[in-house]
Parts: structure tokens; sequence; C-alpha cells
């Protein structure tokens, strides 16, 4: 997902927004503007049902004081486009969720902003009281990440029954920090990608900037992602350069070779056969025309 977000029917083929979320078509999609009491979201149409897969997001989260709040989520969830308490969407939510949050309620000892995932279970409640320290599946510290200026992303890296990583760039360009590397953690086969925002009292703008998507054929990511020279994923496309975002596909480069293959044949077929037939056809009037 790239600028311009929107087709030209002002609708994304891909992705449905709703809340406080609004689409400035050559800048961002905006989740919460800098104002209290506002909740938006953005979830994909489709299901992601690779096995694999990588996804990077960039992301911008800033406002005018001292005092902010209240944070963002990335969601891999079973359920989708549900406005809720927990970070915009919706709680008791199965799948995982990814918390940048900016305000700090309850958490002594620990540096804000924090990131933070969680594995919901469908039935349990996200513990808002104490910043969600009940549910901590892994997290981080990332002061400087509000207000960077640099660009801030998120890439989140699963290989089923191998890990799964998310790494931070905030710092400066290109500079990766590790959040958390985790092993035996299984997520839901068939899950929808969504990002939202919530403010209080205090806010923020929480903008989505970008959003990329591929499989993974190997086991180690560097090798997998697009523009590396090792046998990797290939891109899942982005709507606004006319390729169409497709979460579920799995056939990557194999299935793409032995599509191309099959239509070379077809075409070669359909050649010669033209060929043969304009030239006996051909032959057939000289025939003809040498009786006379």
């Amino acid at each position: 997902m790239l600028q311009p977000y929107l087709d030209s029917d002002m609708q994304s083929r891909w992705f449905d927004f709703g809340g406080d979320t609004i689409v400035r078509a050559d800048q961002y999609v905006r989740l919460t503007s800098d104002r209290p009491s506002q909740q938006g979201w953005l979830f994909s149409r489709i299901p992601l049902t690779a096995t694999n897969w990588e996804i990077e997001v960039e992301f911008k989260i800033e406002g005018a004081g001292n005092l902010h709040g209240d944070g963002m989520a990335m969601w891999l969830t079973k359920q989708r486009a549900t406005q809720g308490p927990v970070f915009g969407s919706t709680d008791r939510f199965e799948g995982l969720g990814i918390f940048i949050d900016t305000y700090k309620n309850n958490r002594p000892g620990v540096v804000f902003p924090l990131v933070m995932a969680m594995m919901g279970d469908g039935q349990t409640t996200y513990d808002n009281a104490n910043d969600g320290k009940s549910n901590e599946l892994a997290s981080c510290s990332a002061r400087g990440i509000r207000g960077a200026h640099t660009p801030t992303k998120a890439r989140l890296t699963y290989f089923q029954d191998a890990y799964l990583k998310l790494d931070l760039q905030y710092k400066s360009a290109a500079e990766w920090t590790e959040c958390f590397n985790l092993t035996d953690v299984k997520i839901p086969s068939v899950t929808y990608l969504g990002f939202s925002a919530h403010t209080g009292e205090l806010s923020d703008s929480h903008d989505i900037i970008s959003v990329d998507t591929h499989n993974l054929y190997n086991a180690n990511p560097d090798q997998s992602r697009p523009g590396d020279d090792g046998d990797g994923g290939a891109r899942s496309g982005q709507t606004s350069t006319g390729k169409d975002w497709d979460p579920a596909a799995r056939g990557g480069k194999k299935g793409g070779s032995w599509a191309g293959f099959l239509l070379k044949t077809i075409l070669f077929i359909i050649v010669v056969g033209g060929a043969y037939i304009g030239f006996t056809l051909w032959r057939a009037s000289q025939r003809r025309g040498s009786r006379f």
C-alpha cells in the first residue's frame, strides 16, 4: 500500500478504513488526528494465508505539546474492521497484536514509548490499567520513536515453526534495531492485517505511510527480501502501482515460472499452427491458378 492509497472511485480495493481515519492521498492514511477522543482503523479485505511472510510498515507518530497519547497497534487477527477500546480496535481478539504505547499508565521501571506483543486467544481482555503487563508476550522500549526525525518503520518477520521477529527503524535511516525474536509462536493460519490507533484526553496524530508484504521461502530473511540475490520472496504487490496486493499468494517464483512456460508453449503452438494453415491456403490457391 503506497500513495495515493485510493482508486479512481475514491475507495481502496484491498483495504477498508473507518472510525476517525482520514486519507490524504499525497501523504498518509491518518488513523487519528492530534485531537482528543479519536479512534481509527485500517484493515485488509483479504486474509493473509501465507505460511511464512514479512511485513514492513512505515508510520509516523507526532503531536503538539509535551503530553501525548495513547498509541497505535498492528494486528494479525481473525477479527477485522471492528472498532474498540484496545488502541482503537476490538478487545478479546484472536491472533497477534503489537502495540506502540506512548502513554504510561502504570508500569514502574519501564521506559516509554513501549512496543509490546500480545497473543490473544479470543477470551482474554487487554490489561489496560497496567499497560498490558499481564498480557505481555515480548516487549522493548523505543524512546525516540515518537516524533522521530527519520522515517519510522516496523518490520515483522514470521517463519512458521521457527520464529517471530520484530525490528524497528527510528534512530537513523537504514538502521534497524531488534525489538524481540521469539520461537514457538503460533499465529492463526488465516488472519487479517490491520492497523489502528486511539487518543484519550491526550492526543497525537498516528499515520500509516506505506505497507509492504511479501512471502518468504528461506528461514534466513536476509536472503528472502525483494532486491536481494538469494532465492527469495516475491512481492505480493502494491495497490497504488497498479499491481494486486495479494496476501494469500503462495506460489511465488516457482508458480510464476511454470505459468510463464505454459503461456509461451501455447503461444508457440498458435504461431506454428497459424503459419501452417496460411501456407496450406497459399499452396491451394497456387494450384488453382495453374489450371488456367
